[in-house]
């Protein structure tokens, strides 16, 4: 058990309380709760389970600020990327070296237009690289600020410095759209380049609770609750967005990014069976109907998008995101329906959800981190296995697909505080960035089990 120093980033604030219990049985083979009219305030104990696993340092001689996220370059076997909610990002180089070394690689605690937000939710979110980043030297960042007292989110391209491409050049800022947000929770952020060589973000609902501002239904609104999809390159044949007040634009009145003409909104004329204006549709959203889809991630081997979408009283859940999908909120939570959003239980004519592989109660977690698949050779009996954790209570499950709905679980171990997953480029190893400790983990077998 760790103390939670900080208060957890991606939902309500949280009380450590009680005894911890034991237990190992599969998580969905629990009795599922049903949603009372008014979610309980009171969360329930961390319950532990017995686990083959725990998790150990990868890098003894470094701590990190408030860790949580891990990102590698495409075809860079060599580097490792971590962000530091706090507003900097480092580099780690040598890892086959006996003194590997941290460098900073980007620092947003200093912007020359607004000022750098940590509050709640907010900080650096994402990063990401796009495949021909060794040529263009560019790489894409979501981060919180503050512009004129009022909260944003931005989506900014940087390049690195052509004398040191382990250092982003600030003065390179590009903004590509800078969101408004009314509220500094449900950010979602992360950012992944998809096999199509297109840019994947997650966003969340604008935050406060029970979709308060009334963004997750719709498509008309503005960058929420939604996976997104865009071009960065503006290839040919793809298309200028509709106009939105974020979206930066070039002395010729052009955005810096472009959208995929296949994207499933593009010409929309209604959604959930109401009429929308097409030219005010936000034709970059790839999927819907998301609360705060936290970390995302595609899966090496299959091109599959997992994403973890953080509940809000009751259910966490894993999705694997399809073209045009709606994953339901905030008519529902995970599978259930819900009922204290602005949808109330009236769930439109034209709604048609997608499950979720898989779900799980509060009285197994209650903030989850969406994982990575794992294609590392420590463990080959996670092999293909879907890997991710729970913030609060700590659990690191593995999902398993044997064809059915529901995928099978099994927890590998438990510690509180992981924010973000990535993978070990040169092993394909699943690491974790744990915020409440600044330390970077890997999963390794238990003495007894060795």
């Amino acid at each position: 058990m760790i103390p939670l120093l900080l208060p957890s980033p991606f939902r309500r604030p949280f009380s450590w309380a009680g005894l911890f219990v034991l237990m190992a049985a599969p998580l969905h083979a629990q009795t599922m709760p049903k949603p009372p009219a008014k979610p309980k305030a009171a969360p329930p104990p961390i319950v532990f389970a017995e686990t083959d696993y725990e998790l150990e340092d990868v890098f003894p001689d470094f701590k990190f600020d408030q860790p949580l996220g891990i990102v590698t370059a495409p075809g860079d076997k060599k580097r490792l990327f971590i962000l530091e909610k706090t507003g900097r990002i480092h580099v780690i180089t040598g890892q086959d070296c006996e003194t590997p070394e941290k460098k900073l690689f980007l620092d947003l605690t200093k912007l020359e237009k607004g000022t750098f937000v940590t509050e709640s939710e907010c900080g650096v979110l994402g990063l990401a690289f796009p495949p021909d980043h060794e040529k263009t030297h560019r790489c894409f960042v979501y981060y919180s600020l503050n512009i004129e007292g009022k909260l944003h989110q931005r989506l900014s391209r940087f390049e690195t410095m052509a004398s040191d491409t382990d250092r982003a050049d600030n003065a390179t800022e590009r903004p590509l759209f800078t969101q408004l947000d009314p509220a500094p929770n449900h950010n979602g952020g992360d950012l992944q380049f998809g096999p199509d060589g297109y840019l994947y973000i997650s966003l969340g609902d604008g935050g406060a609770a029970d979709d308060k501002f009334g963004n997750a239904r719709f498509i008309d609104k503005g960058f929420h609750a939604a996976i997104l999809r865009i071009d960065v390159d503006k290839r040919p044949g793809s298309l200028p967005p509709n106009p939105h007040p974020g979206i930066s634009q070039a002395e010729n009145g052009a955005a810096f990014y472009a959208v995929p003409a296949d994207n499933p909104f593009v010409g929309a004329t209604s959604h959930h069976g109401l009429k929308v204006d097409d030219k005010k549709v936000r034709t970059e959203i790839w999927a819907t109907g998301l609360r705060n889809p936290w970390r995302i991630s595609f899966d090496s081997a299959t091109g599959r998008l997992f994403a973890g979408d953080v509940g809000q009283n009751l259910y966490e859940e894993v999705d694997i995101i399809t073209k045009g999908g709606d994953y339901g909120w905030s008519h529902r939570e995970a599978t259930h329906p819900f009922i204290n959003g602005p949808g109330k239980d009236k769930e439109p004519a034209e709604f048609n959800p997608l499950e979720p592989i898989f779900e799980y109660p509060r009285t197994v977690g209650l903030s989850i981190t969406g994982g990575v698949v794992y294609h590392g050779s420590r463990h080959p009996h996670l092999q293909g296995t879907y890997i991710f954790a729970d913030y609060v209570t700590g659990r690191v499950i593995a999902l398993t697909d044997e064809g059915r709905p529901v995928w099978a679980d099994k927890t590998l171990a438990q510690e509180p505080g992981i924010a973000g997953i990535g993978i070990d480029p040169r092993d394909g190893e699943v690491l974790f960035a744990n915020l409440a400790n600044g330390k970077i983990k890997r999963l390794k077998l238990k003495a007894a089990k060795s």
